[in-house]
Order: C-alpha cells, then sequence, then structure tokens
C-alpha cells in the first residue's frame, strides 16, 4: 500500500505496515471496513495457544480486559494513520482511557470485533469511542486518545 492509499479492508500484511507492532503483541488480525475521518471495523480471532492465557488463568482461560482495550487502540490506531496524508512516517501513541466498561469475558474460540468511530481530530490528537464485540454483544467500551507523530 502506497503512501495515502488506504484500502476499505486490510490483510494482516497491510496491517503490519502501519502498526509497529509484532506477534505476540500485535492484537488485529484484519481489517473489514475503514472509512478515514469516520470508522474501522476489525477484528482478533482469540484463540487458546495466546501466550498470556498460559497464566491468565490456568484452568479458566479469560482474555485480559488491558489486552482488549489494546486492541481496541490498535484498530483506533490503523484508523488515526488512514487519516494522515503519509502514513508510513507516523505512530499512534495511546494517550487515555475514559469511560471503560466490561461488559462479559472474552474466551478462546471468539472472534473479538473491534469498532472504532471518530470523534475528533485536532493538533495531531485524536479521540474515539470505541467498543470490542462478541457475537454482537459488547465485551468493552471506552473513549481513546492517542497523540498520532514522526516515527522519528
Amino acid at each position: 500500500m502506497a503512501d495515502g492509499d488506504i484500502a476499505a479492508t486490510l490483510d494482516l500484511k497491510a496491517i503490519m505496515r502501519l502498526l509497529p507492532h509484532r506477534y505476540p503483541f500485535l492484537l488485529v488480525d484484519r481489517v473489514v471496513e475503514c472509512v478515514p475521518n469516520s470508522h474501522i471495523v476489525a477484528y482478533k480471532n482469540v484463540t487458546y495457544n495466546e501466550p498470556f492465557f498460559q497464566g491468565h488463568f490456568p484452568g479458566l482461560p479469560i482474555m485480559p480486559g488491558v489486552l482488549i482495550l489494546e486492541a481496541m487502540a490498535q484498530a483506533g490506531g490503523i484508523l488515526g494513520l488512514c487519516m494522515q496524508d503519509k502514513v508510513t512516517d507516523k505512530i499512534f501513541l495511546f494517550r487515555g482511557i475514559d469511560g471503560a466498561k466490561f461488559r462479559r469475558q472474552v474466551v478462546p474460540g471468539d472472534r473479538l470485533e473491534l469498532q472504532c468511530n471518530n470523534l475528533r481530530l485536532k493538533l495531531g490528537v485524536c479521540k474515539m469511542s470505541a467498543k470490542a464485540l462478541v457475537e454482537g454483544k459488547v465485551a468493552c467500551e471506552a473513549e481513546l486518545a492517542a497523540a498520532i507523530v514522526d516515527r522519528t
């Protein structure tokens, strides 16, 4: 994908060109819809072999809430970068979380749908409303803020 050329859908290779995260911390598998300045819909397939399930919790694997928030932030980062002219020169840095609520557990076998809606982008700071859903039911919701800065 060339700078400024943002597709409506992104596979893992395209996501890896936008985000600096790598295994085991890359938490977005695919973008199914991305509309710059508006919203993004992405997903994370949650599998039993995720490294965090070894300790969270043995015999009762539950995806840690902080990683659900991180997955939402990574999806939001992709949306934020899609709103930039030269995406490969920028990085999206988490600045804050407001009103985080956890509604249900996320377990192996779930497909975590990540939705972020742009609320505003002003002076390099992006504010978004975000939700993580499993089978159409909200697992987590929050408002996220991040700064878009030069990578260098």
